[in-house]
């Protein structure tokens, strides 16, 4: 895969069923108008798709329960994405809202008529809402709690998210707010006349923990319904019950922390009920995708040594450990959506050569050996083989203290041994695995040979694996990511005189660390949007006023030892610093503080810094962008690993 070939990538990203009807949504990177494009397509039983609608950018398609209307989002020329309602027999889409910061995903009401959403608000006055007033020209805000701004959303505490119900089928339709904008929710569902939404505890936009709230489809005052050990997010409903995911957690410790399937019955007027856990905690870590309830339980995204498995959790499940959960789909494959209606199991799985196909289940759970299955089938493949692609081969080692490690391989074509790039994730509770990486292929085809590895604080090991490196970062973490390098710098195809490290966020962390501690082992770095120290990081992150602590502690000395930046003095190899001067993840100033350092220590350090982009560039950003970093990180390994 060329850098180019990104606008290659046609993925779909949700599916809708019901019947025989099968949507999904398709968007792909436009290069020559740097924007993202797509439609939504019908997946018929037989024969190839057909395309449903014709907007610039039209996602998120939701089916009626009656099986009469589809509703989606539609973001024309640039726009925000609005609510669009059309017949499910074909038409012309007619527009719902026009709110001036857009809607957001549809929930269709059993009625089939009302659809419930959250958008953001603006304050009177601000983001373009006064004729003539641009954004230098607006009053000040006035801040007064941690959440005022959140990374890809902007300052959130003037443009809170606000659940709305329409009539979509009235003449005019009308969106009417049912929140009044004291803090964000989330995720509504409907449970009879009310709408279920996940909102901070106490309405307290700074309160970590997150409860379910009943909110009357009419109006009135939301209402607590369910009461979690932690977090209560994405409900979903099947006849009185309520089923969630959720992860227990007290005061700041809201990090590495395995997310769970619940199930409660509210009794709305009455007292607020707590969840009963169907998942084991250590071993079950369930993907923030929706649940779906089926007839022999509900379906859950379960991320699994690299994997993300789709798993059926039996409804008299009570603290069910992985194992024990049965595969419908997604073994050495990653789900990335999916939707169960009438005994059928569609979803969009990606694999390590392909970025995401719709496949259809077997017909019952089981085991099944690959992304597609014994049994199951492939629906429809919007991209088509990419030329190029090379596999993964999965790699083991034992750390210095005896800790297995996991990780995978991917190995250019033709003779080596080939120069190596160690690339560490973002986190450091996520994972690499066996979806689909753009930046592997796009490495392996240049002819470097990739290195990913899963170390200790990675998810998908059991919850102690993630929290094992809490108050240690940079110690077990960093001897499990040099162990599993070892292991790829013994296979024959691998120099090692030639390795780079790199990473972004945590990865970024990690590729900074270890230039300060093992710089020797590698002959340059390129280290993204880093963490580099924390204790400027607890002010300028939007999530540092808790995320710091939680894996660093308080004390600031403690968060100084674990903190690259402090460390800088013993960088020497060229040095990459690369940033987005929108990125309040991990602030811009955590660039800047690392850049200058070394440059004043006299280290060949270069600094890259992508304007109008926030912390997910290499993921979302403008699809020009996105290609200019690729440019940018192969022309800078082609300096400093050339033979």
């Amino acid at each position: 895969m060329r850098p180019e070939d990104l606008a290659l990538l046609h993925v779909p990203g949700t599916v809708a069923l019901r019947g025989d009807l099968l949507l999904t949504d398709v968007t792909h990177p436009d290069l020559e108008a740097d924007a993202y494009r797509g439609s939504l397509w019908r997946i018929p039983h037989e024969g190839p798709p057909a395309r449903f609608t014709y907007g610039d950018h039209d996602t998120a398609p939701r089916i009626s329960p009656d099986g009469a209307w589809v509703a989606f989002l539609r973001a024309s020329g640039g726009g925000k994405p609005q609510l669009h309602v059309m017949p499910t027999g074909g038409g012309e889409a007619r527009p719902i809202t026009d709110l001036p910061l857009g809607a957001g995903v549809p929930v269709w009401a059993p009625d089939s008529r009302r659809i419930a959403f959250v958008a953001r608000v603006p304050e009177p006055g601000r983001y373009g809402t006064a004729e003539g007033v641009g954004a230098a020209a607006e009053a000040p805000r006035r801040i007064t709690g941690f959440r005022y701004r959140g990374d890809g959303a902007g300052f959130v505490l003037d443009r809170p998210q606000v659940l709305y119900v329409v009539n979509a089928l009235a003449d005019i339709p009308q969106p009417v707010p049912l929140t009044d904008g004291r803090c964000d929710v989330e995720a509504p569902c409907w449970y009879d006349e009310h709408v279920l939404v996940s909102a901070p505890r106490d309405l307290d936009p700074d309160n970590l923990h997150t409860d379910l709230y009943a909110v009357p489809a009419l109006g009135g005052e939301p209402v607590l319904a369910v009461r979690s050990a932690g977090s209560a997010v994405l409900p979903v409903t099947l006849s009185d019950d309520v089923f969630y995911l959720g992860a227990e957690f007290s005061g700041v410790h809201a990090v590495a922390r395995n997310t769970g399937l619940y199930r409660a019955t509210p009794w709305i007027g009455g007292e607020p009920v707590e969840g009963t856990r169907l998942t084991e905690e250590e071993s079950v870590d369930c993907e923030q995708l929706p649940p779906v309830p089926v007839e022999d339980g509900v379906l859950v995204a379960v991320r699994v040594r690299g994997a993300v498995e789709l798993r059926l959790v039996p409804h008299d499940s009570a603290g069910t450990s992985l194992e024990k959960l049965p595969v419908v789909l997604g073994e050495r494959a990653s789900v990335r959506a999916f939707a169960s209606y009438g005994g059928r199991t569609v979803a969009v799985v990606s694999s390590p050569e392909h970025p995401g196909q719709v496949v259809a289940a077997a017909s019952a759970p089981g085991r099944l050996p690959d992304s597609v299955g014994s049994g199951a089938s492939v629906l429809a493949d919007f991209c088509g083989p990419l030329a190029g692609t090379r596999p993964l081969r999965e790699l083991t080692a034992v750390s210095r203290d005896g800790h297995p490690v996991h990780g995978w391989l991917a190995v250019p074509e033709g003779e080596g041994p080939h120069p190596v790039l160690l690339n560490v994730h973002g986190g450091p509770f996520h994972q690499h695995g066996w979806g689909f990486l753009d930046e592997t292929q796009v490495y392996t085809a240049a002819g470097y040979a990739v290195v990913l590895p899963n170390p200790r604080g990675s998810a998908g090991y059991g919850q102690a694996h993630g929290q094992a490196v809490i108050g240690a970062l940079g110690t077990v973490d960093a001897e499990d990511v040099l162990a599993l390098l070892d292991a790829a710098l013994a296979e024959p195809a691998c120099d090692p005189e030639r390795v780079g490290v790199m990473g972004g966020s945590y990865g970024g962390f990690m590729t900074s660390w270890l230039a300060a501690h093992h710089g020797a082992r590698f002959q340059a770095a390129w280290s993204e949007r880093a963490v580099n120290a924390w204790d400027s990081f607890v002010g300028s992150s939007d999530i540092g006023w808790f995320f710091a602590e939680a894996y660093c502690g308080p004390d600031p000395e403690a968060q100084r030892a674990m903190s690259p930046l402090y460390h800088a003095d013993r960088i020497t190899l060229p040095f990459a610093v690369v940033h987005s001067e929108e990125d309040w993840r991990c602030p811009v100033e955590q660039a800047q503080r690392m850049f200058v350092a070394l440059r004043r220590n006299g280290v060949p350090a270069e600094f890259l810094l992508f304007p109008g982009e926030g912390h997910e560039l290499t993921r979302s950003g403008r699809p020009r962008h996105r290609l200019q970093r690729f440019q940018a990180v192969l022309e800078w390994w082609s300096r400093h690993l050339s033979p």
